[in-house]
């Protein structure tokens, strides 16, 4: 579907589903939190204190699982949403000036190996 589409479009279209269906959902409120510092850089220094000991960084978990799947519904409705009425809403706010979307080399393997799959049958 979006193959006939100019590359400027497509990532037009990535920008405002990510703007609109990811960035503004409960994961804001779970970013909203304060972030702890770092004297070494990679938080090997910073823990989680416990009732039952401390969590190096590293290994907390920072979203629990009914956030987790809260967050999943929400962005699949919005993304449903958004791609039912795309029309109108096409329009970027913050995410005109976000880096430029570039291929996910994971995904784009896998996108390779359907289509191939597919012209095979």
């Amino acid at each position: 579907m979006t193959r006939d589409l100019p590359d400027a479009a497509v990532r037009r279209i990535a920008l405002a589903l990510v703007e609109q269906c990811v960035r503004n959902t409960r994961l804001e409120d779970i970013h909203a939190g304060t972030v702890p510092e770092s004297l070494t850089g990679d938080y090997s220094d910073v823990k989680v204190v416990t009732p039952f000991g401390e969590i190096p960084w590293n290994e907390v978990s920072r979203i629990s699982d009914p956030e987790m799947k809260a967050l999943m519904i929400e962005v699949v409705n919005k993304v449903y949403t958004f791609i039912s009425h795309m029309e109108d809403l096409l329009s970027l706010k913050a995410g005109s000036r976000w880096n430029r979307p570039e291929f996910d080399e994971a995904l784009l393997k896998t996108a390779r190996r359907r289509a191939a799959e597919r012209s095979e049958v």
